[in-house]
């Protein structure tokens, strides 16, 4: 999730400092939208392919995969030796010798898969091998243990009656009824000053808060996903552009927010519009370095963990990409971990590419929604 943990039950996502610089385009404003699964095809697939719920994997050369010589591979070991915490199946003897032997250079990483392992082109069951590549972040977000001042707008975590009561209080009610708010009395974690920093934590799944505490102590906190209510989502941007409000190319964050300070009488129309509501537990942060889990259920390398349709790539498979750099024709080709998955990564070529927390990895994330080939490493049979 889990991280964008929804990960198998993301908001849509998203594991996530948002840093209203940042450019979270329409891509992933309406990135919740499911597809059908893909039809088996009446034609056999190639010999020696491997035939998976959601894609068949065809059998190719090493030189086959685009920049396979040029990537630092040796970077993607953290996320490949997380990963073994869960092993994939018929992974095990393999992380067992992988954690013994750890590569020492990029060339030893190389040589080591390409003696271990066979690479498969990854396609629908018609044959289709180009699909979609969209990224996702964890957030970090100033909050208050109380409220005070602009800092009004909680965060939850599950209600006690969210089993029972399916479907649970839409956003509109829970902002607006008496009974649903009552149902959420001292489930409180902590509290934003903005609803759109709130929403950005639901949509992504988790994220971080670097909160104050009632004593003035400040420190950083991760908020995973814990459930929703049961609602389905909806895009804000994708209302505002039919409203008439934005341009389809215009629907950023930043014009969101924009938006938002330019009309406050209907933000609680904006946010209603989303009727998906996320609940969150807190979990300390002892070590910022490390990432939130995937649905994999360790931890997520920022440049090295992506989600996928597990029904078509496995958790815990190594994948080869080949896309591009967002916003750019510069390529993006390497070695990358499937680890996490979201409502909104159907199909057999899908990926979500994980950017991290720091730096431009809310920029990067948001502008990400390119073309995609992908590989699965497997163990050789």
């Amino acid at each position: 999730m889990t991280a964008r943990s929804a990960r198998t039950s993301r908001n849509c996502g998203r594991a996530l400092v948002v840093r209203w610089l940042a450019v979270v385009t329409l891509a992933a404003l309406t990135a919740c939208t499911s597809a059908p699964p893909p039809k088996p095809s009446s034609r056999p697939p190639p010999e020696g392919s491997l035939v998976r719920e959601g894609s068949r994997w065809v059998p190719v050369a090493w030189q086959d995969l685009p920049g396979w010589h040029a990537d630092q591979p040796r970077a993607a070991w953290p996320a490949l030796v997380q990963g073994c915490q869960r092993p994939a199946p018929g992974w095990t003897l393999l992380c067992a010798n992988a954690q013994q032997r750890p590569p020492r250079t990029d060339a030893e990483m190389r040589d080591w898969l390409m003696r271990n392992l066979q690479p498969y082109r990854v396609e629908s069951h018609e044959g289709a091998t180009s699909g979609l590549i969209t990224g996702y972040y964890e957030p970090v977000i100033a909050a208050r243990r109380v409220p005070a001042g602009p800092f009004r707008v909680a965060l939850y975590a599950p209600p006690p009656d969210l089993a029972t009561r399916r479907p649970y209080w839409t956003r509109e009610q829970i902002d607006s009824l008496p009974a649903a708010q009552a149902s959420l009395r001292g489930r409180e974690i902590a509290w934003v000053a903005d609803p759109l920093d709130a929403l950005v934590l639901q949509i992504q799944g988790s994220g971080r808060l670097r909160i104050t505490e009632p004593d003035g102590r400040e420190r950083t906190v991760r908020l995973a996903f814990a459930g929703h209510n049961d609602r389905p989502y909806r895009s804000i941007g994708r209302w505002l552009i039919d409203q008439g409000e934005l341009q389809a190319g215009q629907a950023s964050w930043p014009a969101i927010k924009d938006w938002a300070r330019r009309n406050p009488a209907r933000l609680d129309e904006l946010l209603w519009a989303n009727p998906r509501y996320v609940f969150f537990r807190e979990e300390t942060l002892p070590d910022p370095s490390v990432g939130p889990r995937g649905a994999q259920g360790v931890p997520l390398t920022p440049g090295r963990s992506i989600a996928v349709d597990p029904r078509s790539v496995p958790y815990g498979a190594p994948v080869w990409i080949d896309t591009t750099e967002p916003l750019s024709s510069a390529p993006l080709r390497r070695l990358v971990l499937a680890q996490d998955t979201g409502s909104a990564i159907v199909g057999a070529v899908r990926a979500d590419y994980f950017w991290g927390w720091e730096g431009d990895a809310a920029e990067q994330a948001g502008r990400m929604r390119q073309p995609l080939r992908m590989w699965v490493l497997w163990p050789r049979p």
